[in-house]
């Protein structure tokens, strides 16, 4: 790799140092809340990522070294921009000990029991009031690698970070590979996955955070790979297992189901009997994941905790807070409940119609279908945390669109909302992320539709 590298060009070479200073400055060196750096850094890093996919994205054995070194330089490194990961740990230490993480609050847990958890206090400071006042939000196949962490770190939170960390290094290199496949099995360049797993977004997001988005992603990935290898009972199982990380594929289902015979409207015979099974196989692969946390009471709690994301929090939105606002001006108060079930209805029923009257046989088509799937539920959304944003990053790679790259560089701004504590959003802020967003989407639009139309 070093013999490559000095084969390079001079200002490739700078590109390439800088950046690994940069994310070294990014793990160890910053605070959230000290905007101009955290700005900074992400700007010259996203800067330099753009430079740096031209230069050597054709170049598979340096892109990957790159990539995975960029990701090891945040390996010992304690996130900065996120407290979730204490949250994971929390589940993690309940599960080994043998109760369910869905069952109690950590707050109930540490004010009424004996938990014999030596980092118990630690966990539930790190995690901030807020989180420690509901019920865990993660799904079965995420606990298990919660788990797994805090087995092995035991009251070391380092090295439980560490095991998370590795997890979620791996989930990319996987994502990496069967992205390739799927690029070239679609006729794309195989390169474009480095749009992925050279984004600096992708490393401090995941890699640096510790969020779980890349290895649900990775599942789904592999999930289409064998859609496109005529594969369908595999990629139903794989399908399943992303839905036990990260509820997110669920919204896909009816395109999946669609994808049989071009539109659910169209569906008979053969057609109907093979999109069943596709759905009966992932939906059992769920059911077995949830099955030893069963309990009417616990899986209640599961569906208040992501409930909780529609109806209360509000972060980093768009369209919503534009109706908020109206709804202020005709009500006088916050109409969130109400307006948040009426954004996820108009959210449902998109999706539907995606699957009922547009034809999704192809794989690129259903690709396609995935991504405005997805990026309305963003575009609409109460809470949009920049973590989210991985989904559409990855789906769009697959089809014409890359507006979702340029999200990957703006949504950075949302961090701004936390200098100050409580978090205070700035709207006009706000609305340059988005008017950054949209103007790129339209102009996409426009280009691919005149392209279209010749």
């Amino acid at each position: 790799m070093i013999l490559t590298l000095l084969r390079k060009n001079t200002i490739t070479y700078v590109f390439l140092g800088f950046s690994l200073l940069f994310y070294a400055a990014f793990a160890y060196d910053l605070d959230r809340t000290d905007l101009p750096k955290l700005f900074g850094l992400y700007g010259a890093l996203f800067y330099f990522f753009y430079q740096i996919y031209g230069k050597i994205a054709d170049d598979n054995r340096l892109a990957t070294g790159f990539g995975i070194l960029s990701r090891l330089i945040f390996l010992i490194a304690i996130p900065n921009l996120s407290q979730d990961f204490y949250r994971f740990l929390w589940d993690g230490h309940l599960l080994i000990k043998g109760m369910n993480p869905y069952t109690a609050t950590p707050e109930a847990l540490i004010s009424n029991t004996d938990l014999n958890l030596e980092t118990a206090q630690r966990l539930i400071q790190g995690m901030g009031s807020l989180n420690a006042s509901h019920y865990s939000n993660y799904p079965p196949l995420n606990q298990l690698f919660f788990a797994i962490a805090a087995f092995l770190g035991g009251s070391n939170i380092s090295l439980s970070v560490f095991i998370l960390r590795l997890f979620i290094i791996g989930g990319d290199i996987v994502l990496l590979h069967f992205g390739k496949k799927v690029l070239k099995l679609l006729g794309k360049p195989a390169k474009t996955i480095y749009l992925y797993f050279l984004n600096p977004f992708v490393i401090i997001e995941l890699t640096g955070n510790l969020h779980f988005e890349g290895v649900m992603m990775a599942l789904a990935v592999i999930s289409i790979y064998f859609l496109l290898t005529s594969s369908p009972v595999r990629s139903a199982l794989f399908l399943g297992l992303s839905i036990l990380v990260k509820l997110i594929p669920l919204m896909f289902l009816p395109l999946y189901f669609s994808y049989f015979n071009g539109k659910i409207s169209a569906l008979k015979g053969k057609a109907i009997g093979k999109a069943t099974g596709y759905l009966i196989i992932t939906s059992g692969v769920v059911i077995l994941g949830f099955l030893p946390f069963y309990s009417i009471t616990d899986l209640s709690h599961f569906s208040e905790s992501i409930m909780l994301w529609f109806g209360k929090f509000e972060f980093n939105a768009s369209f919503y807070y534009i109706l908020r606002g109206i709804g202020y001006i005709i009500k006088g108060y916050n109409t969130i409940e109400t307006l948040s079930k009426s954004i996820a209805l108009v959210v449902f029923v998109s999706i539907c119609w995606l699957a009922l009257f547009n034809d999704n046989r192809e794989v690129k088509k259903l690709l396609t279908a995935m991504l405005f799937a997805v990026s309305l539920y963003l575009f609409t959304a109460t809470t949009v945390h920049p973590w989210y944003i991985t989904v559409p990053l990855i789906l769009c790679l697959f089809t014409e669109y890359r507006f979702p790259v340029v999200w990957s560089g703006v949504v950075i701004l949302s961090y701004h909302a936390y200098a100050s504590a409580p978090y205070n959003e700035n709207f006009i802020v706000l609305a340059l992320e988005y008017l950054v967003l949209y103007g790129y989407l339209i102009y996409e639009v426009r280009r691919l539709l005149k392209a279209s139309l010749g």
